[in-house]
């Protein structure tokens, strides 16, 4: 009995992922810093030597307004990953498997465009950028990380997941699915 209810315990908390309570709890340190460093990309996740260095690789935006703006004049969807990049672990495992290899950014650069809304608690954001992506939260009401949203050009939904095993190329597979479901 006492495995059935270590193994159900265990189960409950993976499912429940990086899971927020309050917008306090979404980013304490950000809402009194002004004057910190540019926000983090996924470069910062865990390992400063993810970086991508090659220049055909895709930005990732951290401007919503900007995004929906490439989105309408290149006519793409954008795929934006709601991010606590410093201590949400699924969000780590999310950028490390996938976010930063280069089979996932080869295929965004000619299908997405990216923006990370991230939540760090480790890393001040400026105020500015923490407030904007906060109101991006609540307007998605996203209440745990990672959350990804996919948004068509015009800015609307089309579908929201999050981490998925199995590297780039299921997760693109998985994009797909999500944007063209009838095929």
């Amino acid at each position: 009995m006492k495995h059935v209810f270590l193994l159900i315990l265990i189960m409950s908390l993976s499912l429940t992922g990086c899971k927020a309570k309050d917008t306090q709890e979404l980013n304490p340190e950000a809402q009194n810093n002004p004057e910190a460093q540019n926000a983090p990309g996924l470069e910062n996740v865990s390992d400063p030597n993810l970086a991508i260095e090659n220049t055909d690789s895709p930005t990732w935006l951290v401007s919503f307004d900007q995004a929906l703006a490439q989105a309408k004049a290149r006519n793409l969807p954008v795929l934006i990953n709601f991010s606590g990049s410093d201590w949400c672990s699924w969000c780590i495992k999310l950028a490390n498997e996938v976010l930063s290899k280069p089979e996932f950014l080869s295929y965004a650069k000619d299908n997405l465009v990216l923006l990370n809304l991230d939540f760090p608690r480790k890393t001040q954001l400026p105020e500015t950028q923490a407030k904007a992506n906060e109101a991006i939260a609540q307007r998605f009401k996203i209440t745990g990380f990672p959350t990804v949203i996919l948004l068509d050009s015009q800015g609307e939904k089309i579908g929201q997941t999050g981490y998925q095993p199995g590297g780039p190329q299921k997760y693109i597979e998985h994009l797909k699915q999500i944007m063209n479901p009838s095929k």
